[in-house]
């Protein structure tokens, strides 16, 4: 599985983005979906995630309310919508996808990972 992720950008506190992550390949195997960050000097957290029919979502407690998870099966697509946006969210962003459901969280479940797509939220 192949995942190219787009719609990085400069955008200033309080905006919106929207990133975008394509599967190829072998995505009949994909279960889960997610979109994990890494901050300058931090470690790779995870973001969202979501399972394979979209009936759940998890959400970093720091993007709650404001970030939202979504995919598009048909297109092997998911997508991050992202609103009031924070300097503190600045971070290259990778779309990342596993087999199954559980632990949508864990790190370790997600197999293939995109390139990372980055922006910078100015205040």
């Amino acid at each position: 599985v192949q995942l190219q992720a787009s719609g990085g950008g400069p955008v200033q506190a309080g905006g919106s983005l929207r990133l975008s992550c394509v599967a190829s390949g072998r995505t009949l195997s994909i279960g889960r979906m997610g979109w994990f960050r890494q901050a300058p000097g931090k470690e790779r957290d995870l973001a969202a995630a979501i399972s394979r029919s979209g009936a759940s979502t998890l959400y970093a407690d720091s993007v709650k309310g404001r970030f939202t998870i979504s995919r598009d099966n048909a297109k092997n697509m998911v997508y991050l919508q992202m609103n009031s946006l924070k300097p503190e969210d600045t971070a290259v962003y990778y779309c990342a996808a596993g087999g199954g459901d559980s632990a949508l969280g864990d790190s370790r479940f997600y197999g293939n990972w995109g390139q990372g797509t980055q922006f910078t939220v100015s205040s």
